[in-house]
């Protein structure tokens, strides 16, 4: 038998053999099932979560970004409902001219509370028959299931991305609804393929305009004190109370 024969005669099934393993060991790429599985997986877990976050709002008309803010958020399960606490501590029109500008944001008992330290004014938003949906969009991607998203969107996987060297299935969500439409129409949703929770959101408003949460040093399950879901007023400040 020829050299050439024998050497491929040993190749091929060695060849092929290499090519069985690497196939079986990649791992099968996500279906809209499996990542809304993962997503009620860590819906049934969630207890906190806490992350530094940038938000950023896009303007179509200028295209560009012309404002960013930075912080951190922090999420709750309490026996009644997810609470969400912002921390903004910086803000400008851009990630170069980032300032001090400390805000709080606080959703809690279906009240969104934002505290203007400087001006010492808390604006209260009343939720009122608005509040599950409104709690939906607040934790979206934080403690929410699959199951609760599709009850409101219509979801679609556009595939998978990395985001900071994350792996995530990139979720587009049109909202069901004809009024939440006319706010957002639609949500594009970066989930973490190991965790199940958001590493990324982006929230179009129907002239094209959007907002980008961009959250990075994600911690789980570490416990948070009270005082945080608590925001830093004194007797002097206005309390300025609008019903939903």
């Amino acid at each position: 038998m020829k050299p050439s024969i024998v050497a491929a005669a040993v190749f091929l099934p060695v060849l092929s053999l290499l090519m069985l393993l690497r196939a079986q060991q990649a791992p099968a790429p996500p279906t809209l099932e499996s990542v809304l599985k993962k997503m009620d997986q860590a819906a049934a877990n969630f207890n906190t979560t806490q992350a530094d976050f940038e938000w950023d709002r896009f303007e179509r008309v200028l295209n560009e970004v012309d404002d960013v803010q930075t912080g951190t958020v922090y999420f709750r399960r309490t026996s009644k409902e997810i609470e969400m606490k912002a921390d903004v501590k910086t803000d400008g029109a851009s990630a170069d001219q980032l300032k001090p500008e400390p805000k709080e944001v606080l959703f809690s008992n279906g009240k969104i509370q934002v505290f203007q330290p400087k001006a010492n004014i808390v604006n209260v938003y009343d939720a009122g028959k608005n509040r599950e949906a409104i709690e939906t969009y607040l934790v979206l991607g934080f403690g929410g299931s699959g199951e609760d998203l599709q009850k409101s969107f219509d979801v679609k996987l556009l595939g998978t991305e990395s985001i900071n060297n994350v792996t995530t299935a990139k979720l587009e969500l049109v909202p069901k609804s004809e009024k939440v439409r006319n706010n957002f129409s639609r949500i594009i949703l970066w989930i973490d393929l190991q965790s199940g929770i958001s590493v990324q959101q982006q929230l179009f408003e129907p002239q094209g305009d959007y907002k980008l949460a961009k959250y990075s040093s994600i911690r789980q399950h570490e416990k948070i004190s009270d005082d945080v879901f608590k925001l830093k007023t004194n007797s002097k400040t206005q309390f300025i109370l609008t019903k939903g």
